[in-house]
């Protein structure tokens, strides 16, 4: 992560950056009904990313700061593996220099877990290309990584909730997999509030009590809010 340059909270602009297996979405704090997209997938790299990111935006936007979330892994701002769903190069990249801003790079899950964040125990879970999964504790982020863990049959949690799941076992068998998969953890980690985010969320439709689907503003919240943490409790909670 960047050392961050002074800018007044109330006059900062915000880039989020959301980087995913299908969709790199970009938000920006001053326009926040507007969601812009590129497409992603294993051709996508930094370079491209950045690119793509700049023809996209084409100078028209100008933003302070950038928060972007990121499929994986992070150590102290920084991707700590390569993404399953991307290209490579990501371990090592300078995002901060390539974006030419402050920037923090923080788990994508972690990133709309933030968000969403009432208070309590809450488990977040992103229902997209893989499965992300965050905790946050009174106020204190967990980013985990469950998506790979065992489940069934020789296959993980990922296998069964992500998009290779959906296609795999059809919507009505996926949707009892991934409310079968929130109860085990809500027991294992006593969680008081779930929230489903991610592209597939929507998928499901009636949902158990304590559990509540994500809106598609959670990752821009939670990039705003990255900012306004004291730097050092962002890089204890963001790894």
């Amino acid at each position: 992560m960047s050392s961050r340059r002074a800018v007044e909270p109330s006059a900062r602009v915000v880039l989020v950056v959301d980087v995913g297996g299908t969709h790199v979405k970009l938000r920006l704090s001053s326009a926040p009904g507007e969601v812009r997209r590129i497409d992603s997938g294993k051709h996508m790299t930094p370079p491209r990313m950045i690119a793509a990111v700049r023809a996209l935006l084409d100078g028209s936007c100008a933003y302070d700061v950038v928060t972007m979330g990121y499929p994986g892994i992070v150590h102290a701002g920084k991707p700590l593996h390569e993404p399953f769903n991307l290209g490579s190069g990501w371990v090592g990249f300078d995002f901060a220099k390539a974006f030419g801003r402050p920037t923090i790079v923080i788990n994508d899950a972690a990133l709309q877990a933030w968000g969403s964040y009432r208070g309590g125990r809450m488990l977040f879970l992103g229902l997209g290309t893989g499965l992300g999964a965050a905790l946050i504790v009174d106020g204190v982020l967990e980013p985990m990584e469950l998506a790979h863990l065992p489940y069934r049959k020789g296959r993980t949690y990922e296998d069964y909730a992500g998009k290779a799941g959906l296609a795999r076992l059809g919507k009505r068998k996926w949707r009892k997999h991934v409310l079968k998969i929130v109860k085990l953890l809500v027991a294992a980690l006593e969680i008081d509030d779930v929230v489903l985010g991610g592209g597939n969320a929507k998928r499901l439709h009636a949902l158990p009590a304590g559990v509540r689907r994500g809106s598609n503003a959670d990752a821009l919240t939670g990039g705003i809010r990255l900012w306004s943490l004291p730097p050092a409790a962002t890089r204890q909670r963001t790894r």
